[in-house]
């Protein structure tokens, strides 16, 4: 069976025993901090199994997509070096939320192996928990497994409880006994069964695990039976079907096989039992399902993780010869194989391949010197003994005899930080050469690094401002004019008791309608009035969480701690700003529909001029794509819904189904804020409508960052005021041209045109005035003879009215009619001397074109160089040419 009719034949197996087939969510586990990357079947399932989520079914059955490649759950420096390693893979599993519990979870695992799959028998063993005799009775007396082939593993690891056969979701919760089932590849491959010494060799490979829930343990470590037990169970798809096709290693199933294949053909590697192959076959999965579900390269977080396989996968390229892009061009491989099963590759193919695309390029921009300087270090360390000690970090061994060889912990870190060598990589390649990486050292670098940039930070903060005085009170959302009273002043960043005239600072409210800058919207502007002073509000920043700083300047009179204000905000900034903001979550929702659910916001800054938006995405924007976003953000503003705001618990917020952004930490309350169609957590201020916003109108796009784009956005008036200038552009344009403005765009054409056939015509006038020209400097060559008694046809002369095409055409045909010579030509225009030497091929060994044209030039204030049969250069004093000109001859003479 191929792998796909496995994963069909799993699901519709357990489809026939009334499970619910769930389709496979996404590999960043959006609800769930706690996970970088969806690692098990269950993850989805999580909050059921806790009781907080209840669905329609109590039965489900998956094949989940999973990646383990970083934090905990790590398996990326095996891969390529095991049989059964991977980054990402598939995970088949059957799941019941209090429904069947152990008798039919293991007699369906049997059925569907023995009878669905038919393996033998005799080839399956089973492992239990110790103490779950339960199990270990259903597996021996109702499905008749022999008792010597079903295995008691007890605590194995170190506690009660920690046990390879008992399962936790945590230090508490939910957790319980599992039973596996292992599969024996046969006596001619070594190792031992579960729980011997041999264990970890790849005889007996587990293919299955049944969890089964069915205690609660709490902080004391008391397990209390769970009201309704539940399964949870994995069966690896690549396993399976290494031994459904009668192969080893999983590397070698009919899924690998094309995909390595794939990578054979981009490397022009013909090995196919090559790691590096393998690597490469392994990875392609990882980047582009983390691709399509919406990861991009990074520095950081997951998108450091996916930027880390895709640099492995391009040294192991490089390894066998790749010297320029090659990876991305494996992705269509990859969508033929799984494409049906995961519609998501198939929708974002160009994107994948774009994002891969535009990593590699940048990666094997500094990929060569970075090996070179890997490489050197490595072979360094293999010179004699004595050798081995100076360049071994600090875990050389210095005994007598053969020593450890550690690679230098700062050289490592050097690729790191210069190179974006990871240094997974790093011990990567020092592994296959039998180098360890002294890491010690390297995390001591990185440290070091980082210690600057906290001094660095320390520095920028000194001018910070100290207080520990009470909150000040946000009413910005209800009101925009309030009172307050004066908690604290400063003046150049220390606390005073009052500003005078004139004098910058910052004033503390207890209350203030000033919305201070976050989440992208800039600070409010406008005014505090106090009994003897008015002070401008220029900006407004968070000085602590929930403290604002006013900052300004004093315009009149001066203003005293402790006395109150009325603090104003200015009206037309706010509601320009307030309509730039909302905007952006309508752009934000458009740019999802238009360009896929990959997009993702990267950050944003909000103004009264304009609104600013970076997202996920690889390519650049086309015209179209624009003017849909256009669209479907105007229409949204055209329908006039309600704005809405409300602040509610972050969990129910999760369930409101409010778009929440990656990586952001949010408190236990949020505000969710509803415009339009869009729901988003933002505590910005907005319009009270969508019609408030008045147009939206794109204004730029490009690219900021590798995968980052940008667009720049207006609205309302500015918008008026843009369209207004536009149409005023267009109005003058078509004045000049004498058409109407619908009518400018063909004019235009037809002008372009008609200038194309000009500049043919002018290039065809100047080659035939070359040709003539060239045709009359003939009769001025002269032979010239040197002291050696060779001798050669000179030609120095001006080409009057030539450009840089016209002097390279007419040196070709003089040399081609001299048939012995060195040619000098000269043109001067704008005050500009252009100068291009040639020499025939039969007396180049002794006269260089890039020497001749580099000793004109100099006399003319330039310089120059080249090949030895034609060289350029030029000048910017043509009142030297004629006497430049005029020493060609002697210059020949002499190199003869």
């Amino acid at each position: 069976m191929k792998s796909a009719e496995i994963r069909d034949a799993f699901l519709k197996f357990f489809e026939s025993k009334g499970h619910q087939i769930v389709s496979s969510s996404s590999l960043v586990p959006h609800d769930d901090p706690t996970l970088l990357f969806t690692n098990a079947g269950m993850n989805q399932f999580k909050d059921v199994f806790l009781g907080f989520d209840k669905r329609t079914y109590t039965r489900a059955t998956t094949a989940q997509k999973c990646v383990r490649a970083g934090g905990k759950h790590n398996d990326l420096e095996n891969v390529g070096y095991t049989a059964r390693h991977h980054t990402f893979f598939e995970m088949l599993g059957n799941f019941s939320f209090g429904d069947y519990f152990k008798r039919d979870a293991i007699a369906y695992a049997w059925e569907l192996l023995t009878e669905v799959f038919k393996l033998q028998k005799d080839r399956l063993w089973i492992t239990v928990y110790a103490e779950d005799d339960e199990a270990f009775d259903i597996w021996t007396r109702e499905v008749g497994v022999p008792a010597e082939r079903v295995i008691r593993i007890g605590d194995n690891k170190g506690g009660r409880y920690a046990s390879d056969n008992f399962w936790m979701m945590g230090d508490t919760g939910p957790c319980g006994p599992c039973t596996e089932v292992f599969y024996d590849h046969g006596e001619h491959i070594w190792g031992g069964l579960p729980g011997s010494p041999e264990e970890d060799g790849d005889r007996f490979i587990e293919i299955w695990n049944n969890v089964f829930m069915q205690f609660n343990r709490d902080e004391q470590g008391v397990m209390h039976p769970l009201p309704k037990p539940s399964v949870d169970t994995g069966m690896g798809l690549e396993r399976i079907s290494a031994v459904l096709q009668g192969v080893h290693a999983n590397y070698e199933i009919d899924l690998f096989q094309a995909l390595i294949t794939a990578a054979a053909r981009e490397t022009s590697d013909a090995d196919l039992a090559s790691p590096s192959l393998r690597v490469l076959a392994d990875h392609i999965r990882a980047c582009a399902f983390l691709i399509a579900d919406g990861v991009i390269p990074g520095n950081e977080g997951r998108g450091y993780v996916l930027r880390r396989i895709i640099r492995r996968a391009i040294r192991h390229g490089y390894k066998l010869g790749a010297r320029a892009a090659f990876f991305y061009k494996m992705v269509p491989d990859l969508v033929a194989e799984m494409g049906s099963a995961y519609p998501e590759l198939v929708s974002g193919e160009r994107r994948i391949s774009d994002t891969l695309r535009q990593e590699e390029e940048r990666f094997f921009a500094t990929i060569e010197n970075g090996m070179a300087i890997l490489e050197d270090e490595i072979k360094a360390l293999k010179k004699p003994p004595t050798q081995h000690i100076i360049n071994a970090g600090v875990g050389a061994s210095s005994v007598v005899g053969e020593p450890v060889l550690v690679f230098n912990g700062e050289t490592a870190f050097k690729l790191h930080d210069t190179f974006g060598f990871p240094l997974d990589l790093t011990a990567d390649v020092c592994r296959e050469h039998g180098v360890s990486v002294d890491t010690v050292a390297f995390d001591a670098a990185m440290a070091r690094q980082k210690e600057q940039a906290r001094a660095a930070g320390k520095f920028k903060m000194a001018t910070s401002l100290e207080y520990d005085g009470a909150q000040t009170v946000f009413r910005g959302y209800e009101v925009l004019e309030d009172k307050g009273s004066i908690l604290a002043l400063y003046k150049d960043g220390a606390a005073v008791n009052e500003l005078l005239e004139g004098e910058m600072g910052v004033v503390v409210l207890d209350n203030t309608p000033f919305y201070a800058e976050s989440g992208g919207q800039v600070g409010d502007q406008g005014e505090l009035r106090a009994a003897a002073g008015i002070f401008g509000v220029e900006d407004t920043q968070k000085i602590q969480a929930t403290v604002f700083g006013h900052h300004g300047v004093v315009r009149t009179g001066k203003l005293v701690l402790g006395e109150s204000v009325n603090a104003r905000v200015d009206v037309a900034a706010r509601a320009a700003t307030a309509r730039n903001h909302s905007v952006t979550h309508l752009m934000h929702k458009a740019l999802r529909e238009v360009l896929g659910a990959h997009v993702q916001q990267k950050g944003s800054l909000v103004d009264a001029d304009k609104t600013r938006f970076d997202f996920t995405h690889a390519a650049a924007l086309t015209a179209e794509d624009i003017r849909e976003v256009e669209e479907l953000v105007n229409r949204e503003i055209l329908a006039n819904s309600a704005v809405t705001a409300e602040v509610m618990a972050l969990e129910e917020a999760q369930k409101s189904g409010a778009m929440m952004l990656f990586g952001e930490k949010y408190a236990d309350e949020v505000r969710v804020l509803a415009i339009g169609s869009s729901k988003e957590l933002c505590g910005g201020t907005h319009v009270a409508r969508t019609g408030d916003i008045g147009l939206f109108k794109v204004l730029s796009e490009g690219g900021v960052a590798a995968g980052v784009r940008r667009i720049e956005a207006i609205t309302g008036t500015n918008a008026l005021r843009y369209t207004q200038e536009q149409e005023r552009r267009v109005q003058g344009i078509s004045a000049l041209l004498k058409v109407q403005a619908d009518e400018v765009a063909e004019r235009v054409a037809g002008i372009l045109d008609n200038v194309r056939a000009l500049e043919k015509e002018l290039a065809r006038l100047k080659s035939k005035l070359a040709a003539s020209q060239g045709d009359d400097l003939l009769s001025q060559a002269v032979e010239v003879k040197g002291p050696a008694g060779g001798h050669i046809q000179v030609l120095a002369a001006m080409l009057e009215g030539a450009d840089a095409g016209t002097l390279r055409e007419t040196m070709d045909k003089l040399k081609d009619k001299l048939k012995s010579a060195a040619v000098v030509l000269a043109t001067v225009a704008d005050g500009k001397v252009a100068l291009i030497a040639g020499v025939t091929a039969d007396q180049t060994a002794k006269v260089k074109a890039g020497e001749l044209v580099n000793f004109v030039a100099q006399h003319v204030g330039g310089k120059g160089g080249g090949r030895a049969d034609m060289a350029q250069a030029g000048g910017n004093q043509p009142e030297q040419l004629p006497a430049a000109l005029a020493a060609v001859q002697a210059w020949v003479a002499a190199k003869l």
